[in-house]
């Protein structure tokens, strides 16, 4: 099945060289090629393809205007952004506008054909090779933060312990407690108790229990 692309990039070159890297694909079909936000916008809204590949810097503005803008109108539509700069702000910039996959400039041409083969399958799916160390060095960031407080509730969670029993340890009320938790789970970028110890383990704040030899 062929899937359309919009090309957007402010260097004719550059969209030549992927509308070549497309062609030869053999599943995409390129209907456009757009140079600004404006005109990607306008294109989009005519030409309605499946997904855009857009760069992150244009003339009139940012790829990640592009991709906000066409994430309000479809959910469906996969949204590729290549960029020169692909330091941690740009990638969860990228992620939260909405974006399906994030590659560097530097990336091989069959490398921004396979994300856009992802980008048309799975729209809201982030793709991008760095997304485990830029998440790794947030939380890294974060948990440098906790208070001696919160890396002891976190201790203390690790032992097994529920919060009537963190509590009672720490000669705390049952509400201070979840609070520090909630606090914590915020800085570790978690959601439940299970990855606040993930988290804890991989970041060395907590030890791994020594294993028993049989």
């Amino acid at each position: 099945m062929t899937s359309t692309v919009l090309l957007v990039d402010d260097h004719d070159l550059i969209r030549q060289g992927l509308a070549r890297a497309f062609e030869r694909a053999g599943d995409f079909d390129v209907v456009g090629q757009a140079e600004s936000v404006a005109q990607a916008i306008s294109m989009w809204s005519a030409l309605r393809p499946d997904v855009v590949v857009t760069d992150l810097q244009l003339q009139d503005g940012s790829g990640l205007d592009v991709v906000e803008r066409l994430r309000r109108d479809s959910s469906t539509v996969g949204l590729v952004m290549l960029t020169m700069h692909s330091g941690d702000p740009q990638i969860f910039a990228a992620m939260e506008a909405g974006a399906s996959a994030f590659l560097g400039k530097e990336s091989r041409a069959d490398e921004v054909v396979g994300a856009a083969r992802h980008a048309a399958k799975s729209s809201r799916g982030f793709l991008c090779t760095g997304l485990a160390g830029a998440l790794m060095r947030r939380a890294s960031s974060s948990a440098a933060r906790l208070t001696e407080r919160e890396l002891g509730v976190l201790r203390l969670l690790a032992e097994g312990m529920r919060t009537t029993e963190i509590a009672r340890e720490l000669h705390l009320g049952e509400s201070t407690v979840k609070l520090h938790l909630s606090k914590v789970y915020r800085k570790l970028g978690v959601s439940s108790r299970t990855e606040a110890l993930a988290a804890g383990m991989r970041l060395g704040l907590l030890i791994a229990p020594a294993s028993c030899a049989g």
